[in-house]
């Protein structure tokens, strides 16, 4: 496999979190984002992971009912990350 510089990673992770926003209130599952930017999940998985750690993105676990997903994850943009992104409009 090839190794991806950390520039083409930061930029990956900018359009992941743009894709966030313009979807926003939305929430976005894993293949969803990765089919909008023509990546493979596993790949975008791990990237929303780290940006997770850095608390740029939201894991929603529940659908709308209160019930869990038992396997996939919806996303969705910090507020913070929301709101610096809509001041920037």
């Amino acid at each position: 496999m090839v190794k991806i510089s950390e520039e083409k990673r930061n930029k990956i992770k900018s359009n992941i979190l743009s894709t966030l926003f313009e979807h926003s209130p939305k929430a976005l599952f894993t293949a969803e984002i990765a089919r909008e930017l023509a990546r493979d999940e596993e790949f975008i998985k791990r990237i929303l992971m780290d940006l997770k750690s850095k608390l740029l993105v939201v894991p929603v676990t529940k659908n709308s009912k209160g019930d869990p997903f038992s396997r996939r994850i919806k996303w969705r943009l910090a507020t913070k990350v929301y709101d610096i992104y809509k001041s920037k409009q």
